[in-house]
């Protein structure tokens, strides 16, 4: 239910479409992308290029400061930018912002590239992971070769996802006329470079204070557009910020490895506690929604499945110390178990770490739900038996009838049947020493 008021409440309060000048010809839209490149810019940028379209803007300029993200939010922007209508010009600023890894490739992909005084780019080597090659701004040397001289699988994997690299930004440089060897330096050796080495080495072709400085600057100039070259008019042009709507914030959220995280074992623990109490209804409801939005999210990010796998085995053997107590084994593993998953869920990509605080925060509360189980079990073992046929031995009642060896007695609250070894009376005190079916052996008390 808050998800939906707090959903409600964007849409409402939050404008989903940029509101352009009365003239639709002379403005350009302005995005600003700030942190790393994932889904929520990848569907930022695509309504962009439809608002853009449709309200016929002359230019669209990506202001953008980030350390990189994931290869497929990154490789659906680029589409997007080289089958836009209207020119996209990628601006790295303000000054001290960077354009690495994934920022760089969105770069080249672009009409025309400016950078403001002391930006950087660069630095775009594809980082070699167990489950693809999502692009970090964390170089990785080449493998060496083994003792035959043949080179192992991981080498190999990491060479072809270099190559790949290297020939997909050849590929964007040469379609603009950029420095294309400068681009292989950045992929191969994560090169690096400041705005006016960049301008001096045709990485860029503007360097720009600001945006009407870039305005200024790229009036008049050629790009390419598709098929075809277009000459730019952007002098003097009204600039138009699009704010993200509210699908694209609640999917930044969302898609926030922390986020979607919490909302996993939010959803984990939500049905395992309706398990635990049927009829509480409320945390199936909270636990079924988390984990629809949870695995919605992680569909979105680059897993670790050995992580995921971990972080399962270990809920499922704190959750088994409830119904099977080992007196700590289980539940220790479990613990053990939840905090490595924990870690390694989630692939090494810039922006898309999952925060060591929140790892040993939910590794803490999964250690005291344990500590809570253990301690019911060991206090459970503790008990006196209340119910059941081992609670009547040794249990004493009263005599209400009796002949011969066989009678009556009042135990616990109920009448039983009962036989002795001897005559007893009436009143007299007797306690049970064992049970056939549904008569009790029993002898005088004392």
């Amino acid at each position: 239910m808050a998800l939906i008021v707090f959903v409600v409440l964007l849409v409402l309060l939050v404008p989903s479409r940029a509101q352009p000048p009365a003239d639709p010809s002379r403005f350009a839209l302005v995005l600003d992308i700030q942190g790393a490149i994932g889904p929520a810019v990848s569907e930022y940028l695509r309504q962009a290029s439809e608002v853009a379209a449709e309200r016929k803007a002359a230019l669209i300029v990506l202001r953008m400061d980030t350390p990189g993200g994931l290869a497929s939010s990154m490789h659906d922007i680029i589409r997007d930018i080289l089958a836009s209508p209207v020119p996209v010009i990628t601006y790295v600023a303000p000054s001290g912002a960077r354009a690495a890894s994934a920022g760089t490739y969105i770069l080249y992909a672009s009409s025309l590239a400016a950078m403001a005084p002391g930006t950087n780019v660069g630095a775009a080597t594809p980082v070699q992971l167990g489950g693809g090659s999502p692009f970090g701004d964390s170089p990785d040397k080449e493998g060496k070769e083994g003792e035959k001289g043949a080179p192992s699988p991981t080498d190999t994997s990491m060479k072809k996802a270099v190559n790949d690299a290297v020939a997909y930004i050849r590929s964007l440089a040469e379609l603009h006329g950029r420095n294309a060897d400068w681009a292989e330096q950045a992929v191969r050796d994560a090169a690096s470079l400041s705005a006016s080495a960049a301008l001096e080495q045709r990485v860029i072709e503007i360097v720009a204070t600001d945006l009407p400085d870039l305005l200024a600057q790229a009036d008049g100039r050629s790009v390419r557009l598709g098929n075809r070259t277009v000459t730019l008019s952007t002098k003097g042009l009204d600039t138009v910020s699009m704010q993200p709507d509210w699908r694209v914030r609640l999917l930044a959220v969302i898609s926030d490895p922390n986020i979607a995280y919490i909302l996993l074992l939010i959803g984990i623990y939500g049905i395992i506690f309706e398990f635990f109490s049927p009829g509480m209804v409320a945390p199936g409801v909270i636990g079924a929604i988390a984990l629809t939005v949870a695995l919605f999210a992680l569909n979105l990010l680059p897993l670790n499945y050995a992580g995921v796998g971990l972080l399962l085995i270990g809920v499922a053997l704190i959750v088994a110390e409830a119904f099977a107590p080992s007196f700590g084994s289980l539940g220790i593993g479990g613990v053990i178990a939840f905090a490595l998953g924990s870690l390694f869920m989630f692939e090494k990509v810039p922006g898309f770490e999952l925060s060591l605080p929140v790892v040993l925060t939910a590794s803490a509360a999964s250690a005291t739900l344990f500590a809570i189980i253990l301690a019911v079990a060991i206090r459970a073992h503790r008990q006196k038996v209340v119910s059941g046929e081992a609670v009547m031995i040794g249990s004493v009642g009263e005599v209400l009838s009796w002949s011969d060896t066989e009678g009556e007695i009042h135990v616990h609250s109920e009448n039983w049947r009962a036989r002795s070894a001897g005559s007893l009376k009436p009143g007299q005190r007797v306690r049970v020493i064992s049970r056939d079916g549904l008569t009790l052996t029993v002898e005088p008390e004392g």
